[in-house]
């Protein structure tokens, strides 16, 4: 690592890799489920793409906290051999898909902040952490104009897909201030220069949320009460059923490999 980032805690910056890596597995595990079940074939190939793209990602991330902890492990021992309260990812993609529109608009909402989050990881003094924000910025730049077009075209739709997109919005939204909280983690990683503090972020998602949900003809929710706690472990009832399903093989056959 180099000088400026030497100056950071080795926990802190494990947990903060691990925030990155967790949102995108679990994301990635939560659209995987679309698979064979998506609504046209168009979008069944895309969300499986997404789907590939996230969990990608998330190996990368999950690869160098294991290095940077230095016991060990691998990404997937990371991914597979830890229970809820050690992930560390946003509420937001923990949330059941729902209908089409209740996935696409948990996508738009992620994936603006995403976006944003590896623009400025780009400009990391951790060479590897603006290695890997590179190349995933690429992946997520599509994943957002996709999503963005889609929750229009809903949203400005037929009657019911605009009420579903506004049910859709009125639940999700209070997921999203999590993504914007700094707390010690943060302002350890930001002080070495290694990563953004969130609340930074927070103007730049702003205007492209409020953007689109204008052309989509809904409405902005305004502050409303945020939901809070994945990036301290703490989940709701629905990471248990993913990491269920996501890690059965591995806690069935221990050690398995192909």
């Amino acid at each position: 690592m180099g000088a400026a980032v030497e100056t950071v805690d080795r926990t802190a910056f494990v947990d903060w890799l691990q925030r990155i890596g967790d949102s995108a597995l679990i994301l990635g595990h939560r659209v995987s489920e679309w698979c064979g079940h998506s609504p046209a074939l168009e979008e069944d190939i895309a969300l499986a793409n997404q789907a590939l793209d996230l969990i990608g990602q998330c190996q990368l991330w999950l690869g160098l906290a294991a290095e940077v902890e230095g016991k060990g492990r691998t990404a997937d021992q990371m991914a597979y051999l830890r229970d809820v309260a050690a992930f560390r990812n946003a509420l937001l993609v923990e949330r059941p898909n729902g209908d089409f529109g209740q996935t696409l608009m948990r996508q738009f909402l992620f994936d603006a902040w995403h976006i944003e989050l590896l623009r400025a990881l780009r400009s990391s003094l951790d060479p590897r952490v603006a290695e890997i924000a590179a190349k995933a910025e690429k992946e997520v730049a599509y994943h957002l104009e996709r999503s963005a077009e889609l929750v229009i075209r809903l949203g400005d739709g037929t009657a019911e897909s605009h009420e579903r997109m506004e049910r859709a919005l009125a639940l999700l939204f209070p997921y999203t201030g999590e993504l914007f909280m700094d707390d010690d983690v943060d302002r350890a990683v930001a002080a070495a220069g290694i990563g953004p503090l969130p609340s930074s972020l927070k103007p730049a998602w702003e205007q492209t949320v409020r953007a689109v949900l204008a052309e989509a003809t809904l409405t902005w929710p305004g502050e409303v009460y945020q939901h809070k706690g994945g990036k301290k472990g703490v989940h709701s009832e629905y990471l248990g059923y993913i990491l269920a399903e996501m890690q059965f093989l591995q806690r069935a056959y221990p050690g398995a490999t192909w």
